[in-house]
């Protein structure tokens, strides 16, 4: 089969697409025929080595994937092959074939594309636990949410949950045609954070009494003008860093405001941690995914595939996230959806 193999750890565009064995299906794994692989900015941190964990060398990169079930092992009862599932596993999703536990799988609507597939597994899982987990936003009916990066692929999920949740949503973007695409999906106000001071817009719009909940993909010195735009008893959700600056965070303002910093690493609980702790909290992401089905089915959100890339263009799709460029989520295709979509051909 064809796939991104990292040898070492490298930048992402020194990677590249050669044969590589078909995996094998090991106890309580499946085997998956993958038609779509979602693309983060996560990635190129995962394969140059600067990600949280270190998958062992060599290993076949990407964590988002959607597919086809082809085989099962032994002690995997969920899924039966022809199954459609999608996941965030551990490593290996960008290639024709993927082995994952069957534990970070979970089966798709009909109605839902491969590519949509692969945002739910990532993108709105991530939202749906920040946003909907008491321990960290706990998003209210009423609350004002600031939500940066809004057309990214976690952006668009925040605008869309928070609306169903029934918050205040402020979104950020840098362009006109991304303001309006946030508004379109919901926002109730929108800043142009290359335009105009989003803090001052932020106090504005809430008449100085400032927002009450933010969710941060960004980092830097947007998360140090978020705190300064927020209502007392507020939370901040760190979810990454696509700014590639790490907020020192300035406990004083913390204490002034009483406010609350509450980080997510969705795959803590996916078994990305020194202690895999996946199946201890299978039941609460099956859960949490499948509510995220559920709003899929009754139509309240809708997540935007941006663009679609051969797998031979692994490049150019991660550059286009890392541009941040992207609205919506970026995706691979492969097998019979690249045929479908006539993606490369």
């Amino acid at each position: 089969m064809r796939a991104v193999v990292v040898d070492e750890f490298k930048p992402f565009d020194q990677l590249e697409v050669r044969d590589w064995p078909s995996p094998e299906v090991g106890p309580k794994q499946v085997k998956i025929r993958t038609q779509a692989i979602g693309i983060s900015f996560a990635e190129s941190l995962l394969v140059s080595g600067q990600y949280q964990r270190r998958p062992p060398l060599p290993f076949v990169a990407g964590c988002e994937v959607a597919g086809i079930v082809t085989e099962c092992g032994k002690g995997a009862t969920r899924f039966r092959p022809g199954d459609r599932v999608c996941g965030l596993i551990d490593w290996g999703s960008m290639a024709e074939e993927a082995v994952a536990l069957e534990v970070s799988l979970h089966k798709m609507p009909d109605s839902m594309s491969f590519g949509q597939g692969t945002t739910i597994a990532s993108s709105y899982a991530t939202t749906a636990a920040a946003f909907t987990w008491q321990h960290l936003l706990n998003v209210q009916a009423g609350d004002w949410v600031l939500v940066h990066g809004a057309t990214g692929g976690v952006g668009m999920a925040a605008v869309e949950i928070g609306k169903i949740l029934g918050a205040r949503v402020i979104a950020t973007a840098g362009s006109a045609e991304k303001l309006e695409l946030t508004r379109h999906r919901g926002a109730d106000h929108s800043i142009n954070y290359r335009e105009q001071d989003f803090r001052e817009a932020v106090l504005d719009i809430t008449k100085g009494a400032g927002v009450n909940k933010v969710y941060d993909p960004v980092g830097g010195a947007v998360f140090m003008q978020s705190l300064r735009c927020m209502a007392p008893e507020g939370r901040i959700c760190p979810i990454g860093f696509a700014s590639g600056e790490f907020p020192q965070i300035p406990a004083n303002i913390l204490l002034v405001k009483n406010l609350s910093v509450c980080g997510l690493n969705l795959g803590y609980y996916f078994g990305w941690s020194p202690n895999d702790v996946r199946y201890q909290y299978e039941d609460l992401t099956r859960g949490l995914i499948g509510q995220v089905f559920q709003w899929f089915e009754a139509g309240r959100l809708s997540p935007p595939i941006d663009q679609v890339f051969p797998l031979s263009q692994f490049r150019e799709a991660l550059a286009r996230v890392l541009a941040r460029e992207s609205i919506g989520r970026v995706v691979l295709a492969v097998n019979e959806e690249a045929e479908r979509l006539r993606v490369g051909l």
